[in-house]
């Protein structure tokens, strides 16, 4: 049996998520959760074998959430669960280890067939994130500037986006106040934008965040 975490911040979308698998063959939901910070306490409760996490929620949100699952249970497979199936969540994600990808679009078959897989140690990207990755290596495909971040702030830039203050941005990442606005300098410099509208606005462009959101 594999043991999963369901980790979203609606509970409506919890909810059918989880009694969805928990009638699929060989999976089984041990438990829920409503925050990246409670995904971390979760996981070292429950051991499961895989996270289902979504990737856009408030707080310190999901990359960062699977960023420390990774680093402190090495053995946990987390697989991503959002609205937006291209762009930099999928590079960020990546880049820390995720073990798969899959868009809220996708059927609930495709969503047991990713958490077979990467149980078995398989990398799973669903059909619409891979055709996309196929498409944005031909020569000449538009690229979202979101993508030159780094971690750290793509981090900011998400938090930035939820209304956070730089105090509660420097107390979610265990950083100084000073540092945040280091990484909003850099972010400004590199998305070519000069304030918090401008960067929404490029934000909703590239599908980072939609208008429900804002």
């Amino acid at each position: 049996m594999i043991n999963v975490l369901l980790v979203d911040d609606h509970e409506l979308v919890r909810t059918g998520i989880e009694t969805l698998l928990n009638k699929a063959n060989g999976i089984t939901v041990v438990g829920v959760a409503g925050t990246g910070e409670d995904a971390i306490v979760r996981v070292e409760d429950l051991r499961p074998d895989v996270v289902l996490m979504d990737i856009n929620m408030p707080g310190i949100g999901g990359i960062e959430a699977s960023r420390k699952i990774y680093r402190r249970n090495p053995e946990t497979k987390v697989i991503a669960l959002s609205v937006h199936d291209d762009g930099p969540f999928l590079h960020q994600l990546l880049r820390i280890g995720a073990h798969g990808f899959i868009s809220k679009s996708s059927p609930v078959s495709e969503m047991v067939k990713a958490i077979h897989s990467v149980h078995q140690g398989k990398r799973y990207l669903c059909s619409e994130v891979a055709n996309k990755i196929a498409l944005a290596a031909v020569p000449g495909a538009p690229i979202s500037p979101f993508e030159q971040l780094s971690q750290r702030e793509m981090q900011v830039v998400i938090l930035t986006l939820q209304g956070k203050s730089i105090r509660e941005i420097a107390d979610m990442l265990l950083i100084s106040s000073k540092t945040v606005n280091t990484y909003r300098y850099r972010v400004y410099e590199k998305l070519n934008v000069k304030n918090d509208v401008e960067l929404t606005r490029l934000a909703m462009r590239h599908n980072i965040i939609s208008d429900a959101d804002v």
